[in-house]
């Protein structure tokens, strides 16, 4: 039985955009519209430029490799709390009800201050579960947080002026973010599973923007205009960045959030760091200040927590096996 086969990925498809002038102030105006058109096409983007030192991704993703190569008794003692925090096992994951559960492990954690204190005011935020036996997976982690959460604030400046918004526009309720990190573990795939087996099903990111460190390895893959599937391989230097459903809600569909999924065909394990942005939970998401007066738009405004809530409990068994996990089936989104 095959794998799910995809294409190589044609020149210019994902486009590779330097995003140093945004961050310095040289010329954002440029950038901007380069984000713009980017989001508009396909919604993924190679972000070089990015500020992230090459020493902060690399030494979280060897203390990465640390945990999941772990015995199973140690990773379970931080498991997935009803605040989505900690390690998801193998299968804790399945993007839609007929796909089958995704090959892939995860850790999860967010924002903390200089004390280790979380806010607890959401059912999608507490305290971070850190695993005593790498003690040096916290400071790595909450390094490679700050960077990319600061690379993703870029990144919603250069939308905001490319959609002709205030730089500020989608910073304005950011004080206590809701996003998260994953650091993502992908087994090697043997190809017996066959083309419906996949580290992590298609699906479309539920949140504003993800920004992405793939590692050498490959195997995401992204679906065209056509609707074929490509090979989105790394590039040295580069994040990968992808508009969330919420960033295309919050601009009724003028930014795409495109289907994507991953098979590590590599015969190699596959680590993925991740930050996946999202505002303070009590943001409303509503195109029509964004398109402007009498703009007719597809959703009814919806705050960024409880959209969130919702997308995962479809998406994570745990929600469904945990009293306190805030469950919000029948919010009508």
């Amino acid at each position: 039985m095959p794998y799910a086969e995809a294409r190589p990925m044609d020149a210019g498809v994902i486009p590779v955009i330097d995003i140093g002038p945004l961050r310095n102030g040289g010329d954002p105006a440029q950038v901007a519209r380069a984000l713009h058109e980017a989001s508009r096409a396909l919604g993924f983007i190679y972000v070089a430029g990015h500020g992230i030192p090459r020493e902060v991704i690399e030494s979280l993703r060897t203390t990465a490799f640390r945990f999941f190569r772990a015995p199973e008794p140690a990773r379970r003692a931080v498991r997935i709390s009803a605040r989505h925090r900690g390690w998801i096992p193998p299968g804790g994951s399945k993007m839609h009800d007929d796909a089958k559960a995704d090959l892939k492990e995860s850790f999860l954690f967010g924002f903390e201050d200089e004390e280790g204190r979380t806010p607890e005011d959401h059912p999608l935020r507490g305290p971070n579960r850190w695993p005593g036996f790498v003690p040096e997976l916290r400071p790595r982690g909450m390094r490679f947080f700050r960077h990319a959460h600061e690379v993703a604030r870029h990144l919603m400046r250069g939308f905001a002026i490319g959609l002709g918004l205030e730089d500020d526009y989608f910073l304005r309720t950011c004080a206590r973010p809701l996003s998260r990190a994953s650091l993502v573990y992908y087994p090697a795939q043997p190809e017996g599973m066959g083309a419906d087996q996949f580290g992590v099903a298609p699906h479309t990111d539920f949140g504003v923007l993800t920004v992405l460190c793939q590692d050498e390895v490959g195997g995401l893959q992204v679906r065209d205009a056509n609707g074929d599937w490509v090979h989105a391989p790394p590039i040295d230097g580069t994040l990968v960045v992808n508009v969330g459903d919420l960033l295309s809600r919050w601009t009724d569909g003028a930014y795409r959030s495109t289907p994507h999924r991953v098979v590590n065909r590599s015969g190699r394990e596959r680590m993925s760091l991740v930050l996946a942005f999202d505002p303070d939970p009590q943001t409303v998401i509503d195109a029509r200040p964004v398109l402007g007066p009498g703009a007719r738009v597809e959703h009814e405004p919806i705050t960024c927590g409880d959209y969130l809530v919702w997308r995962f409990g479809q998406a994570f068994s745990y929600r469904s096996e945990t009293p306190e996990s805030g469950r919000a089936a029948g919010t009508g989104v």
